[in-house]
């Protein structure tokens, strides 16, 4: 078990690699170099992902977390622009592997040389392991998503129009009217993740296809591997295709719409993390969309209650359980009860423990909101 002085000690070592002003060109070069495919993009578009990159492996390992949705969503940025770019995902992920074998070797002469344990090194390396493990896979989808919508024309064409419709500014107004996208009380924006059995033909809907009754016109297609819709009017209890959950955000002109868009998966995000499931729109998970855009403050929780933890030992997680589907059920007892398969009297006692433990009185409005949030975070843990 390192102290917290061995961690910051890792911390900063990171950082100092990291900020050394060699490091980027020579990987970048390394890069280009080794990597065919990657090697005709610009030098400065290598160099501005390649650095936003190695800032958010650096802040994760620095928190000890996997990424965050934006770290994510600059994931998926980055697997569509290089399908876009005609770079195969196989030279992508080459390209990431050579950055990163380059990085970890002189991490590796300046550990040495400052007297930081290998084991410590290595703790680092597995946490960085598993960040990148998940952005690989975000990448991948991205990638695959991209090229799918590319071999679609029509579907390419609709990506192509929201695509200039998301990107905000006085081009999604022309975008706007292009599409037949024409509201006079605004656009709302529509997220959802296709689904394995999702058909094509949902993936291909042109703005002129109009559905029967009352339902707004849409402009809808793949875009960065979610279903985006982008309406012209609210889509209320309108069917999710595929049965998904959606998150929803407006309504807004099209030249805010770059904004509504992060809502709207801000809202995907929280809806999700609630088992909601049809459309929900971000004003209603405002407050769980907001703790779940804080993997930091997550952390700092966490590490504030980590002697919680510790003397909870073993029940912890069936603690945690307990507690958070007591708040989920509005604190009613006997709901959470019936949730978990226990009697009533286990889960009294469990968030009796949970408030011995932690100080925390789950009972209050703010002590509520933090007891879930830690609850949370420790069932997310492995």
């Amino acid at each position: 078990m390192h102290s917290p002085g061995d961690w910051a000690s890792m911390v900063h070592l990171i950082e100092r690699v990291v900020g050394e002003d060699d490091l980027l060109p020579s990987v970048v070069n390394g890069v280009r170099t080794m990597v065919r495919e990657v090697a005709v993009l610009p030098a400065a578009d290598v160099s501005g992902h390649t650095r936003a990159l190695l800032a958010a492996a650096t802040r994760a390992v620095a928190a000890r977390r996997g990424p965050t949705e934006a770290e994510l969503s600059f994931v998926s940025e980055l697997g569509t622009a290089r399908a876009l770019q005609g770079v195969p995902i196989e030279a992508v992920l080459s390209a990431i592997h050579v950055a990163e074998r380059a990085i970890w070797s002189r991490a590796r002469e300046a550990a040495a040389e400052e007297g930081v344990s290998a084991g410590l090194l290595l703790d680092a390396r597995e946490l960085y392991d598993d960040w990148s493990e998940a952005v690989r896979a975000r990448l991948i989808t991205a990638h695959r998503m991209t090229e799918l919508a590319r071999a679609l024309p029509a579907a390419n064409r609709d990506a192509a129009l929201l695509r200039r419709l998301l990107a905000g500014g006085s081009a999604a107004a022309l975008a706007a009217a292009e599409a037949g996208l024409t509201g006079t009380d605004g656009l709302w924006v529509l997220l959802a993740r296709p689904g394995d059995t999702l058909p094509a033909t949902a993936v291909d809907r042109a703005p002129s296809d109009r559905a029967p009754g009352d339902r707004a016109p849409a402009l809808l297609a793949l875009v960065d591997g979610l279903l985006t819709g982008v309406l012209t009017r609210a889509p209320g209890s309108a069917p999710v295709p595929g049965g998904a959950v959606a998150g929803v955000a407006g309504p807004a002109g099209p030249e805010e719409l770059a904004a509504a868009r992060r809502l709207a998966l801000a809202a995907l995000t929280a809806a999700e993390a609630a088992g909601r499931t049809g459309p929900v729109h971000i004003a209603d998970v405002a407050s769980l969309s907001a703790v779940l855009d804080r993997a930091d403050l997550s952390s700092a929780l966490a590490d504030h209650h980590r002697p919680a933890l510790a003397a909870l030992g073993s029940t912890a997680r069936a603690v945690a359980r307990a507690v958070g589907t007591w708040l989920e059920t509005d604190r009613d007892v006997t709901a959470a009860a019936a949730a978990l398969f226990v009697h009533p009297n286990t889960i009294r006692n469990r968030v009796q423990r949970f408030t011995q433990v932690t100080g925390i009185d789950p009972h209050t409005t703010f002590g509520g909101v933090d007891a879930w949030w830690l609850c949370r975070t420790w069932l997310a843990q492995p």
